[in-house]
C-alpha cells in the first residue's frame, strides 16, 4: 500500500507504485491535462516518475512558479533541438533558465544571423507541434561520454567528465535529440507554445577568456501569449528609457574611450547630481551623521591589514612612488576607521556615525561596463556606524526608517529586502553571530518589512541586509545595504573604553542607501524617462518671450525666480514661440513660462506645465508659491 499525502491534507492510497501522472488522473482528468511535473517530498520530478513509497506530493501546473521555470528549461532544449536540425555541425553546450527566459550556448563555424534566428524559432514551433514525448533515462557515465563523443558533441563529453562523483546521469530525449540534464521537463513538446528568440551574444566556454568564444542565443518563454506581449512591451519601454540615450538627449553626461568606465558630467547632469547629494547631505545631518573626507590613495600596508589586498587586489588600481606601493581606494571603510581611531573614544560617545560621499575606483572588466550603471570610478553615499553590540538593533531600525523615507522621496514605494546569514567561512564567535542575526531580524520585524532569508550568503565578517527597488517597469535594482562587521575594526585596531574601563572593539555597520551615485542617477533617469519631478529637474523653469518687445520683462521674471532658489533657463531667441515650446518640451522641462504683450501689460506670466497642461495666467508670486509647494511635496 502506497499512501500519497496531498497539499490540502488529504490522502490517497494505491495498491502498487504509481506515477505522478497516475495520481493527477485519479484526482481529475482536468488536472492531468494541465499537469507539468510533480514535487515529491519537496523535490521536483517528471510526470512519469514512479512513486514506490509513502510520500508527500504536489502536482505542478502552469499556475506554479516552478511550472514556468520548467517550461523555460524545456524551451532551452527545444532551442537546441531546432539548432541541431537546421545546423547539424553546431555543438551544444549548456542551456540554463535565467530571469524571464533561457539561453543556450553553441559552438558553430560562423556567426548566427537574424535570419538564422527566425528560422530557428520557426523550427522550434514545428517541433512543438509534433507533440514529441520527452523521456528521461539514466545512463552510466562512461556510456554517456561515449555517446556524445560519437555524436561529435565534445563539449557535452567535457561537461560529464568534469562532474564529480561516479553516479549515473540522466539524459532526456525528444524525437531524435538527446541532451544531458537533471530535469525535470514538460511531458511533451506540445506544452511549449509561447516563446520567442531575442538575440545572439558572445560567451566564452566556461566563462574563461582563454577558451573558445561560443554563441549564446537568448530566448523568453511564458504561459500565456498576453504575458509574453506584456514582457516585450516592457522591454520596448526599457529601450526607450535607456539612460545612455536619454542622457545624450537631455545633455546630462557622456563617456568616451579615453576614460573607460568614467563619466563626464555636463552642467545639467551635474545640477541633478548636486541636488541628490545635497538632499542626502541634509538628511544625514538631520539624523546625526558627521560628514568626513578621506584620501583617495592609501599605502598598500593599510589594505593588507584590512584584508582587501588579499581578497580584492585584482580589482584595485595601484601606483608606486618613493619606493612605496599605494592603491586608489575601492571603498571607504578603512579610511573611516582611521578617523574613528583619532583620540580615545568612550562608550558614552557611541554610536559614532561617519559619512562620506566617497569617490572610489575599481578595475572592473571592460566587458562589464555599462553607461553610468557599471563604471570604474564612482561615488558612494557611504557611512559607517561604530556602536556597541547592545546598540545594533536600535541603529539598524533607525537606518531602515531613514532608507524608507529616502526611497519614498525619490518615488520608490516597493522595497525588496533580503537578510543574508553566516557563511561557512567566517570570523567571530557563534555567540556574536547569534546576537547579530537576531538583531537584524528583529529590526526588520520592527520596520514591518517583508523579507527573504538567504542562509549562508552573509559576508565573512558579518550578516547583511540588502535593499532593492522596483521601478515603474517592475525591474528590480539592488541599491541599499547594511553590513555588520566584527572583523575590520579589530584588524585595524579600533577601540573604545567601555563602562568598566576595559578596551573593547566596536561593532562596525557599513551602510549605503543609494549605493553608487552614478548608478542611482541612471536608475532615476530610466524610472522617470528623463521627466524628473520638479525638485530633481536640472532645469525647473524655462522663461520664453514671444517677441523682442518682452525681453526686458522676461529677464526680470527669470531673475525673480532665480532669487527664489529655482533653476531657471532663459530662451530669448528670436524664434517662433511654437518652435521654442516644442524644443523645451522635448527637453522635458517641468514648467514653461511664456511672456507676451498681454502678460507684460498685466504684469503676469502664462504657465505651461509638462505634458501640455495649460495653467493659464498668474503673477510671479503665485507661480513661486505653486512651485515651492510642489518642490516640498517632491511629486
Amino acid at each position: 500500500m502506497t499512501v500519497i499525502r496531498l497539499p490540502d491534507g488529504s490522502e490517497r492510497c494505491f495498491d502498487q507504485p504509481v506515477t505522478v501522472l497516475d495520481i493527477a488522473s485519479s484526482i481529475g482528468s482536468g488536472l492531468a491535462r494541465v499537469a507539468i511535473a510533480g514535487k515529491v517530498n519537496g523535490k521536483l520530478v517528471d510526470l512519469n516518475t514512479l512513486i514506490e513509497e509513502d510520500s508527500e506530493l504536489a502536482i505542478i501546473t502552469e499556475k506554479n512558479a516552478e511550472g514556468l521555470e520548467i517550461i523555460r528549461h524545456s524551451s532551452a532544449h527545444l532551442l537546441a533541438h531546432a539548432v541541431k536540425e537546421l545546423f547539424p555541425e553546431a555543438q551544444v553546450t549548456i542551456g540554463p533558465v535565467i530571469e524571464d527566459g533561457f539561453y543556450y550556448d553553441f559552438s558553430f563555424k560562423r556567426p548566427f544571423t537574424p535570419e538564422d534566428l527566425e528560422a530557428i524559432e520557426k523550427r522550434m514551433q514545428e517541433i512543438s507541434k509534433r507533440n514529441l514525448s520527452i523521456e528521461r533515462k539514466v545512463w552510466e557515465r562512461s556510456e554517456a561520454i561515449d555517446f556524445f563523443k560519437q555524436q561529435g558533441e565534445h563539449y557535452k563529453a567535457q561537461i560529464i567528465e568534469s562532474i564529480p562523483g561516479e553516479e549515473d546521469l540522466s539524459l532526456y530525449t525528444q524525437g531524435d535529440f538527446t541532451d544531458l540534464c537533471r530535469g525535470p521537463h514538460v511531458p511533451t513538446t506540445a506544452k511549449l507554445k509561447v516563446f520567442k528568440l531575442m538575440k545572439v551574444a558572445g560567451a566564452y566556454w566556461r566563462g574563461d577568456s582563454k577558451n573558445e568564444m561560443l554563441q549564446r542565443i537568448y530566448g523568453t518563454a511564458w504561459i500565456k501569449k498576453e504575458d509574453q506581449n506584456d514582457y516585450l512591451h516592457r522591454l520596448e519601454e526599457a529601450e526607450k528609457r535607456d539612460h545612455r540615450k536619454i542622457g545624450k538627449q537631455l545633455d546630462l553626461f557622456h563617456t568616451q574611450d579615453e576614460a573607460p568606465g568614467m563619466v563626464f558630467w555636463h552642467p545639467k547632469g551635474w545640477a541633478l547630481w548636486q541636488q541628490i547629494e545635497q538632499y542626502m547631505r541634509n538628511i544625514q545631518n538631520e539624523n546625526g551623521y558627521l560628514e568626513i573626507r578621506t584620501p583617495q590613495v592609501l599605502d598598500k600596508e593599510l589594505w593588507i591589514q584590512s584584508g582587501h589586498w588579499e581578497n580584492f587586489r585584482e580589482n584595485m588600481f595601484t601606483t608606486e612612488t618613493d619606493d612605496r606601493s599605494f592603491a586608489v581606494k575601492p571603498m571607504n571603510c578603512p579610511g573611516h576607521v582611521q578617523v574613528f581611531k583619532q583620540g580615545l573614544r568612550s562608550y558614552r560617545d557611541l554610536p559614532i556615525m561617519l559619512a562620506e560621499f566617497g569617490s572610489c575606483h575599481r578595475n572592473e572588466a571592460s566587458g562589464a561596463l555599462h553607461g553610468i550603471m557599471r563604471v570604474r570610478a564612482f561615488t558612494q553615499d557611504d557611512a559607517h556606524i561604530f556602536c556597541t553590540e547592545d546598540q545594533i538593533q536600535e541603529e539598524v531600525v533607525k537606518f531602515i526608517n531613514l532608507l524608507k523615507l529616502v526611497y519614498a522621496d525619490f518615488g520608490f514605494k516597493d522595497i525588496l529586502v533580503k537578510l543574508s546569514t553566516r557563511p561557512l567561512k567566517r570570523v567571530g564567535t557563534d555567540e556574536q553571530w547569534d546576537k547579530s542575526e537576531a538583531a537584524l531580524e528583529a529590526a526588520l520585524q520592527d520596520a514591518k518589512l517583508d523579507w527573504e532569508l538567504q542562509p549562508g550568503e552573509g559576508a565573512f565578517y558579518g550578516p547583511k541586509i540588502e535593499f532593492a527597488l522596483k521601478d515603474c517597469l517592475s525591474r528590480v535594482w539592488q541599491c541599499g545595504t547594511l553590513q555588520l562587521d566584527f572583523s575590520m575594526p579589530e584588524r585595524l585596531g579600533a577601540e573604545y573604553v567601555a563602562e568598566d574601563n576595559t578596551r573593547q572593539i566596536p561593532v562596525m555597520l557599513h551602510r549605503a542607501i543609494l549605493g553608487s551615485m552614478e548608478r542611482f542617477i541612471g536608475i532615476l533617469i530610466e524610472h522617470y524617462a528623463g521627466a524628473f519631478p520638479l525638485w530633481l529637474a536640472p532645469v525647473q523653469v524655462v522663461v520664453l518671450n514671444i517677441s523682442k518687445g518682452q525681453v526686458e520683462y522676461a529677464e526680470k521674471v527669470a531673475k525673480e525666480l532665480q532669487e527664489q532658489g529655482f533653476r531657471v533657463l532663459q530662451d530669448l531667441r528670436n524664434e517662433k514661440i511654437t518652435y521654442k515650446i516644442r524644443e523645451h518640451s522635448l527637453q522635458k522641462i517641468p514648467y514653461q513660462v511664456i511672456v507676451g504683450d498681454a502678460e507684460v501689460n498685466a504684469r503676469q506670466v502664462s504657465v505651461r506645465a509638462r505634458g501640455r497642461k495649460d495653467l493659464g495666467q498668474m503673477s510671479v508670486a503665485q507661480l513661486t508659491e505653486h512651485l515651492k509647494k510642489e518642490v516640498e511635496l517632491k511629486h
